[in-house]
């Protein structure tokens, strides 16, 4: 085990989403903004992909995998209950959107970034796909979480709800290739001119990319391709 870290800075202190093990991609411990635009209040937004012991996140190849798209259902992440990282207030709900096949191959994934001007186009749905946006106490800020299988929410607006509770399922709607968790805070609740604001997850275990052992960490976010599993607090 290596030292427990979790350095001081300034941030929406939250806790992580889910129950298991989770491979961050796209971490702003890596680079702001995080996505490389800071639309839809993203600057600082993070996505988690589930796996499994051996840090997979589908538990096998095909041909589709090099040279297809594939059902979305192969992946660990689909279906996942996804918790409320903070207590607060249920501000938007978004459901509808379909769960897309899921994309590995370099085929697949061309002509699927051809698309992407279209979804712009069709709004913040198509972006986000079936998604929630919680008011933390205090009303100054803003949790969006995003991707989640169509039919799954469990929440609606005004609901009140409290840390841990199951909101719906990791799904592959909206801007997604394959099934997985987007998470950002904000300073809005209208993704359309939100500005992104940092983030900072309490107790969790994390195996960094490359390197041997796990290191304990709170206030601290995870760095990109590491593998994370929620710890309950003290």
């Amino acid at each position: 085990m290596l030292p427990v870290h979790g350095p001081e800075i300034e941030g929406v202190e939250v806790s992580l989403p889910f129950t298991g093990l989770w491979r961050t991609e796209n971490s702003p411990a890596r680079r702001v903004p995080s996505h490389g635009t800071d639309l839809f209040g993203g600057r600082y937004a993070i996505d988690f992909t589930a796996v499994d012991e051996r840090h997979r996140s589908a538990a096998g190849r095909s041909w589709r995998t090099f040279l297809a798209a594939e059902p979305p259902e192969l992946f660990y992440a689909f279906g996942r209950p996804i918790l409320a990282p903070a207590e607060g207030v249920v501000t938007a709900v978004h459901d509808g959107e379909p769960d897309h096949e899921a994309r590995r191959s370099q085929p697949a994934l061309a002509s699927y970034a051809l698309s992407q001007g279209s979804r712009l186009r069709r709004g913040v749905g198509a972006v986000a796909g079936n998604h929630v946006i919680i008011s933390m106490t205090g009303g100054e800020v803003h949790l969006a979480l995003a991707h989640f299988r169509k039919g799954t929410l469990r929440v609606s607006v005004g609901q009140r709800v409290v840390r841990g509770q199951h909101l719906a399922d990791c799904g592959n709607s909206g801007n997604s290739t394959q099934p997985h968790l987007h998470m950002q805070a904000m300073d809005s609740s209208d993704l359309s001119v939100a500005r992104g604001l940092p983030m900072l997850f309490r107790h969790y275990r994390e195996w960094m990319s490359g390197a041997g052992g796990y290191r304990l960490a709170h206030r601290a976010v995870p760095h990109e391709r590491a593998v994370v599993e929620p710890l309950q607090d003290n």
